[in-house]
């Protein structure tokens, strides 16, 4: 661990955070604006704490295992029944409104970057995709927003991530095979057609037993709390890694075992997401700070004027107007819509998608995509966090009941 001093510096920043946790929660000031605004000065300032930089060998299993436990708890708290057969807001905002918005992003992105290839602005264009509805905490727990607003803002955020991973991966696979011969392709195309097929199958299998198991322990009173607590993270680390032993995707896998968690006692199932959202969080946090460290002072060099446009457009237009859209036909008042479509944060998704597609395909040549990308999330990290407080009571004292 010595060896690692970001390790020990990101604990004590967590332990010293926390102690103002409750205050935070109140404040405009979020715990991803504080890690990151630490990170940049750590970074712009030269600071060692992590040798080798973003190639370091544990950022990579840091930043999987963090996704995968993300994706699993974000899974897992969802009632995909519910969702589909309702096809209320969320459902609108999932499938119809992200569809859009990855459209709009790579349509916006043509014309603004013209020497990238197709595949590198599309990859770019679904990685801001997702949202993180955390950067902006107060708008989910505020009781001036109304719960069918907050809840819908939650739920798109707690599924779009996984949604938005199976065209990521394709975008993946053939700029993986970009210079290679045609049996290399060919064999590319299988290996990713496994992945997007394996992957759901073993992560079904494993959230499903998985989940009996403990349901099944915990009501005979063999399994204790503490353990029902740690099953959450053990699942999501299965999945993946069983998924990935015979070529399947262990994020589509880690997600499938989220949405069939076959766990229906309501206690042990809170266990389960409440300790593996401590643990989530905990992840995130060392992501951000890595963030803020490494990938902001390596990204800024390449921050023209192109960038700046597009990171904007990202968290306007292209996001606004496809939730316009989307949400058409559903009775809700302009300001119910604009401010949804206000709150699409992108965070710690898109930097984990960033990082994994980093590792794969390198920096050279993909210097734009990663310039775009982070200024995107630094921009959104600040804007969200500082806009969240005042927008969510000026809707309060504005806003005009929306038809249900």
């Amino acid at each position: 661990m010595l060896d690692y001093p970001i390790i020990i510096f990101t604990a004590v920043l967590i332990f010293g955070f926390g102690l103002l946790s409750r205050k935070s929660a109140k404040s405009m000031i979020t715990a991803p604006m504080v890690f990151v605004a630490i990170g940049l000065i750590a970074g712009f300032s030269q600071v060692d704490f992590l040798h080798g930089g973003i190639r370091a060998p544990f950022i990579k299993i840091i930043a999987e295992i963090t996704l995968a436990l993300i994706l699993f708890i974000d899974a897992s708290t969802i009632d995909t029944k519910a969702l589909i057969k309702e096809k209320g807001l969320p459902f609108r905002l999932l499938f119809i409104g992200l569809p859009l918005t990855m459209i709009a992003g790579t349509l916006v992105a043509i014309p603004l970057f013209p020497s990238m290839d197709i595949w590198a602005l599309m990859l770019m264009a679904f990685i801001l995709s997702p949202t993180d509805a955390a950067l902006g905490q107060v708008v989910l727990t505020s009781k001036l927003i109304p719960e069918k607003i907050r809840q819908s803002i939650n739920v798109e955020s707690g599924l779009n991530d996984g949604i938005s991973l199976p065209p990521i991966l394709v975008c993946l696979a053939f700029l993986s095979t970009s210079a290679t011969t045609h049996t290399e392709t060919h064999y590319w195309i299988i290996f990713t057609l496994k992945q997007l097929l394996l992957g759901p199958v073993i992560g079904a299998m494993v959230g499903w037993a998985g989940g009996w198991l403990v349901d099944h322990a915990s009501k005979r009173g063999w399994m204790s709390p503490v353990f029902q607590r740690l099953s959450s993270l053990c699942l999501a680390i299965l999945a993946f890694s069983v998924a990935e032993m015979i070529h399947g995707n262990g994020f589509i896998a880690a997600f499938f075992a989220g949405l069939f968690l076959n766990t229906h006692t309501g206690t042990v199932r809170k266990r389960m997401h409440d300790f593996g959202e401590a643990e989530s969080q905990a992840l995130s946090l060392f992501v951000f700070l890595i963030f803020g460290m490494i990938l902001v002072p390596l990204a800024a060099r390449f921050w023209d004027l192109y960038v700046w446009i597009y990171a904007i457009l990202s968290l306007t237009v292209i996001r606004m107007v496809p939730v316009a859209i989307s949400l058409i036909g559903t009775g809700q008042s302009w300001r119910t819509v604009g401010f949804i479509g206000w709150f699409g944060p992108r965070g710690i998704a898109s930097v984990l998608y960033l990082l994994i597609a980093l590792t794969e395909l390198g920096t050279k040549h993909y210097e734009r995509m990663m310039a775009v990308v982070v200024l995107t999330v630094l921009l959104s990290v600040f804007l969200h966090g500082f806009s969240a407080v005042p927008l969510s009571k000026g809707y309060s004292k504005k806003g005009k009941p929306d038809h249900s």
